[in-house]
């Protein structure tokens, strides 16, 4: 059984098109990552600085495994383009 993991994000103040793209730049990393089966990145039609990231994945250790693999500087360099903590669940049928 896959799941699907709906990630939320919200810029910082005007960092909302930096924010999409840094998102839209995560796409290849994940989707050639072991276990992906999907992911997309949506911006808010109501609100510009909004944004969700939906995926799919064989499994929650598939993720949790892209994410340790993830070099922890570029997250770091793209943290001030945050406007809050991203939030997240995992979903299933």
């Amino acid at each position: 059984m896959s799941l699907t993991r709906i990630n939320e994000f919200e810029a910082a103040e005007g960092k909302a098109d930096e924010l999409f793209d840094f998102l839209k730049s995560l796409v290849p990393y994940i989707s050639s990552s072991s276990g992906c089966l999907l992911i997309e990145v949506l911006r808010s039609q109501d609100n510009q600085s909004k944004f969700a990231v939906i995926e799919k994945w064989e499994s929650e250790e598939a993720h949790q495994q892209c994410l340790a693999n993830y070099p922890k500087e570029d997250m770091q360099a793209a943290m001030p383009l945050f406007g809050g903590p991203p939030k997240g669940g995992f979903y299933h049928e």
